[in-house]
């Protein structure tokens, strides 16, 4: 027989309680009608054995499949069950017996398990026990050429033979039609479990590439309920989608997210698709977030709308890159009009300046003039500074790139700032690195007026009040594999705020009444020829810190776990 199909769990567990009632039909007619005659005793004990284990080890199994040993329990199960039927045939009048149609319970369940060639086996097997027993029982009568049953007619051969022959056939004839039912039956349902994977694969592939979108997708139906709601769309818009689903987005999208709601019912209410624009939203913290969103309508078969669906971003990198090459803009014009600047000014001040020198010198002046002449020279003095941060601003060319240790760098400049008038006593100089060495590609000069422009800047903002100035140098982890090295400046003064925060990199925007604005601007210049990025992170009130990023030349020996793992107070 063939051997049962993986994929027959559903028409096994119909295997069950057709087994139970075979079996409980079979027990009452051979307890209740025949008596339990002695030659089916050992037929029925074993039947009873087979039918006790066939059905422990379906109602035990864990998987689909099943073991041979079982497929073999299962045909002496069924065999037994045949020689059982044969036996109740014999005893209740063969060829007359009503209990016949029990072989054809069997070949029912055969079909159940095994394919339609097992049918036909087993309705052979049915076969041959139905023609024995009624040769058996007609052998017993057989008086001169008729067949004689206890309280029956008298049958002749031709009877005989054509009521055996169709008994014969009709167990054949339901066995192809139900095996041949079942094969049907059993390909239809690989075929429909195939479909089924296939369908739940490609929903589960969509369904995880809608999720996992990086931009948030989002799906309104005609009366604004939201159905779809990605997981992008939840960081966005500060939202889970467990918490929106089914739900208005007119009563879901208020407050901070307001103008989301505006744009997503007007683009719904008038039916026309949104190919790109701008909003902005409140995030959960406060802050308002740039959004570029695209609407498309979604109709049905009669072009009624059926929703809507909204991709969107959160595009705050993107405004910042086009306010950096702004600025980068901004800065290349200014360092254009500052070596302009220089040459044609700078020679006719400096003879102004060394001609009022003399002037000062060779005349006797007292009072108002004395003033007079002191503030032009005060003032030469600043305007050629000024002149002189042009031209630092405008030399800044092409970068040589050289193997630099920056923590060396770093001491050095500290010993130019306890020099410098902003410096005092009560500032402290701090330098902090997880390791003694460490090299960066750059340009050391560079590197160094930037290090001196930062400190500078921060020993101003402190003023004359006791502070601390940190330089600390260690691994970006967030740039590790970008091979970068972040140089932290950080001071403990007033900090600074936020509107003048976006202005700072600004060239020539200053809040210091002498100063030239030009500080700030030439570190962001000089980190731009560097290849490499400068945030700022400040609060008013909490000091300021200034990132730069570098390239490191020396990455895998520093160890990020050591962040104090050396402090240098210089």
């Amino acid at each position: 027989m063939n051997t049962i199909p993986a994929n027959s769990n559903i028409r096994l567990g119909w295997l069950i309680p057709l087994r139970l009632m075979t079996f409980s039909i079979i027990s009452l007619v051979i307890f209740g009608w025949i008596g339990y005659p002695a030659y089916l005793q050992v037929p029925f004990l074993s039947y009873c054995l087979f039918t006790l284990s066939t059905l422990v080890i379906l109602l035990l199994r864990k998987s689909k499949s099943l073991p041979l040993l079982f497929q073999f329990l299962l045909s002496l199960h069924f065999v037994a069950e045949i020689i059982c039927e044969a036996g109740i045939v014999y005893s209740t009048g063969s060829l007359y017996s009503p209990f016949s149609a029990l072989f054809l319970l069997t070949i029912v369940s055969t079909t159940l398990v095994y394919r339609l060639i097992g049918t036909l086996v087993l309705a052979s097997v049915a076969s041959i026990s139905f023609a024995l027993v009624t040769w058996l029982n007609a052998g017993f009568h057989m008086s001169g050429g008729d067949l004689k049953f206890p309280g029956s007619g008298t049958l002749s051969d031709d009877v005989y033979f054509w009521s055996t022959f169709v008994h014969i056939l009709i167990f054949y004839l339901v066995a192809f039609i139900s095996g041949y039912l079942a094969q049907k039956l059993r390909n239809k349902d690989r075929e429909l479990q195939d479909t089924s994977v296939a369908l739940r694969q490609a929903r589960l592939e969509t369904g995880d590439i809608l999720r996992h979108l990086n931009s948030g997708l989002l799906t309104i139906d005609s009366d604004g309920a939201i159905g779809f709601f990605n997981r992008a769309a939840e960081n966005i818009l500060g939202l889970k989608a467990r918490e929106v689903a089914g739900l208005s987005c007119r009563s879901i999208f208020t407050g901070r997210l307001q103008t989301m709601a505006d744009r997503l019912m007007d683009v719904l209410m008038q039916r026309r698709r949104l190919a790109r624009s701008e909003i902005e939203i409140i995030g959960k913290s406060g802050d308002t977030i740039p959004i570029g969103i695209s609407t498309s309508i979604l109709f049905d078969e009669d072009f009624e709308v059926r929703g809507l669906i909204a991709i969107f971003q959160d595009i705050s990198d993107a405004k910042q890159m086009e306010e950096r090459v702004r600025q980068a803009d901004r800065m290349a014009a200014v360092g254009e009009l500052s070596a302009y600047i220089a040459h044609e000014i700078r020679n006719p001040l400096a003879s102004i300046s060394g001609s009022v020198e003399v002037l000062k010198g060779d005349l006797n002046l007292d009072g108002d003039n004395e003033k007079l002449m002191s503030l032009i020279v005060k003032e030469s003095s600043r305007l050629n500074k000024i002149l002189s941060d042009f031209l630092d601003y405008a030399r800044i060319g092409r970068t040589q790139f050289r193997r630099v240790e920056i923590n060396r760098v770093i001491l050095d400049t500290i010993e130019l700032i306890r020099r410098h008038p902003a410096f005092h006593k009560g500032i402290v100089l701090e330098l902090d690195s997880p390791e003694s060495t460490v090299y960066v590609s750059g340009n050391e000069d560079q590197i160094k007026q930037l290090v001196l422009n930062l400190a500078i800047n921060s020993c101003e903002a402190i003023g004359q009040e006791a502070g601390l100035v940190q330089f600390r140098v260690d691994a970006c982890p967030e740039s590790a594999s970008e091979g970068r090295v972040r140089l932290i400046v950080r001071d403990d003064g007033p900090g600074i705020p936020p509107h003048v925060k976006q202005k700072i990199l600004m060239p020539f925007y200053s809040t210091k009444k002498s100063g030239t604005g030009l500080g700030l601007a030439i570190v962001s210049r000089l980190m731009q020829e560097h290849k490499g990025a400068l945030e700022i992170f400040s609060e008013p009130g909490n000091g300021t810190e200034f990132h730069l990023y570098f390239r490191s030349l020396n990455l895998p020996h520093i160890h990020t776990e050591q962040t104090l793992a050396a402090k240098t107070p210089v």
